[in-house]
């Protein structure tokens, strides 16, 4: 299981608490009534699903209610950030994954 740390209420609590919200930072269209039935599923429908570091937006269901993004490793599904929503994407290279410090390969 997984332990989520609520970057608003800051405590850490156990994932049931939690519901995962898809992946974030995603750019909307500036017009989407403009943008072609294509480009409309890529933006919909289409989302990474990269072996390693993704960030996913979260929701503490069980507690503040609240919308926040996290950073996780899909190899080890530890995570390992937790910040509120509206802040900037940090730095992958500044995020060290637990499976590539252990020098497994990706």
């Amino acid at each position: 299981m997984l332990v989520i740390k609520c970057p608003y209420c800051e405590e850490e609590r156990a994932e049931l608490e939690f519901r995962a919200a898809g992946e974030a930072h995603i750019a909307r269209p500036e017009n989407i009534a403009s943008i072609t039935d294509e480009e409309f599923a890529d933006y919909f429908f289409l989302r990474d699903n990269p072996k390693g570091l993704i960030f996913e937006r979260w929701r503490h269901i069980h507690g503040c209610g609240r919308f926040f993004n996290a950073a996780r490793d899909t190899i080890s599904d530890k995570i390992l950030l937790t910040y509120k929503a509206g802040e900037p994407m940090p730095d992958p290279a500044t995020l060290v994954a637990p499976s590539a410090s252990k020098g497994e390969k990706a």
